[in-house]
């Protein structure tokens, strides 16, 4: 398993363990050892949790979303959903409704139902 990705779970279990600071370290340090899209794809999912601000949030869910779709196999097919999700939160926090419900709705054709 690649850095980034123990570093990812590493963050995971900082986050569960209720150690935010520690979990936002690891997250960005996974970021930044990435060696390709999908490393980096998941990184950024990641950091994104950790945002200060609605408009920081939207960047690294879009990064996330571009590194998935530069990926482009079937690593990446089980993640689209909860892309499409946090995204659609993204765009809601931004008060754009529109593309908000666009992305619920892709994440709900592909089988997960935002429970807003």
């Amino acid at each position: 398993m690649s850095l980034a990705l123990q570093l990812c779970i590493q963050g995971t279990e900082a986050e569960y363990q209720h150690r935010p600071d520690d979990a936002r370290a690891l997250y960005q340090q996974a970021w930044n050892s990435a060696t390709d899209d999908y490393e980096a794809c998941i990184a950024a999912h990641y950091v994104a949790r950790f945002q200060d601000t609605p408009e920081e949030t939207f960047r690294w869910n879009q990064e996330a979303l571009n590194r998935a779709d530069a990926v482009n196999d079937e690593r990446v097919k089980a993640f689209y959903p909860s892309l499409y999700v946090n995204m659609g939160k993204s765009y809601e926090e931004l008060g754009k409704v529109e593309e908000a419900k666009r992305f619920y709705a892709l994440a709900a054709e592909l089988g997960l139902e935002h429970q807003g």
